[in-house]
């Protein structure tokens, strides 16, 4: 493993089913991610990349192939030490939260590191808690947040516990523009406050624009793998009516519609509500 190399797949399987009835949703992937990159995974529905998402977070078995994170082939260990593992070194944000709901804003961000039997970094705390703009919120139950705050808990949750990896599905899916705009903006500024190196699942190309990398996937293969310093690239988006054709959509700078979020960096609180 290289210094900087966070994540490696190789020749990573997963198949469903037997027989006439097996279907292979991702298909002989390999795949190397370097620490401090922001990558996004698209790809039309079906097409693996949230398959791919659960075996790199050790949720999900593969059929062959190894995951290493950190140097460490995952999938070698034992059940429970696996459990260990993905809680100290995986950070999970899904698109709905998965927060406890009779736990406060405060117990929900350290739950990580209250089952590992340890007392949360208090200066870590607050300063998630300050760059998440949820000072007014710590006793606050998940139903009394709105959506965009909940998925804000659920990123220092994340984060908590200092993970080498961050692994996202769909953080913006359930959120209206301004809500997802305000979490990708979030995500940005831990990327580029923390060196964390994070890696999403979107169909949103705000969040494929701001990302550093874009790998594309298509029936369970990376079909592109694409800097985002390159002018363009191919993103396939899901058109009203289900179908999807390739856009070719403009990835510079100059192009991001949402706000620059390397301007951040300058303030790390990024909500005042």
């Amino acid at each position: 493993m290289s210094n900087s190399e966070i994540l490696r797949v190789e020749n990573l399987v997963k198949k469903y089913g037997k027989g006439a009835n097996e279907v292979t949703a991702v298909n002989d992937m390999s795949l190397t991610i370097t620490k401090g990159e922001f990558v996004a995974i698209v790809g039309a529905s079906g097409s693996g990349k949230s398959t791919l998402l659960h075996l790199l977070g050790g949720v999900d078995a593969p059929t062959s192939g190894k995951v290493f994170i950190n140097g460490e082939d995952i999938y070698s260990l034992k059940k429970d030490n696996l459990a260990i593992f993905r809680r100290k070194n995986i950070g999970l944000i899904y698109q709905f939260y998965n927060l406890i709901p009779i736990l406060n804003v405060t117990e929900n961000i350290t739950l990580p590191v209250e089952l590992d039997g340890t007392n949360p970094d208090q200066k870590k705390l607050d300063e998630l808690i300050s760059m998440l703009g949820l000072e007014g919120r710590l006793n606050h139950l998940p139903n009394e947040l709105s959506g965009g705050q909940q998925q804000r808990v659920s990123i220092g949750r994340a984060l908590i516990n200092n993970p080498a990896l961050i692994l996202a599905d769909e953080p913006t899916g359930n959120l209206d523009s301004k809500s997802g705009s305000e979490v990708l903006e979030a995500l940005r500024v831990c990327n580029q406050t923390y060196n964390q190196t994070i890696v999403i699942i979107t169909h949103d190309l705000n969040i494929a624009a701001n990302a550093d990398r874009v790998v594309t996937i298509e029936d369970g293969q990376i079909v592109s793998d694409t800097s985002n310093y390159d002018t363009a690239i191919t993103v396939p988006i899901e058109l009203p009516s289900g179908a999807v054709e390739p856009v070719q959509t403009e990835l510079a700078q100059s192009v991001a519609t949402v706000p620059d979020a390397t301007q951040a960096q300058a303030e790390p609180t990024i909500y005042s509500e």
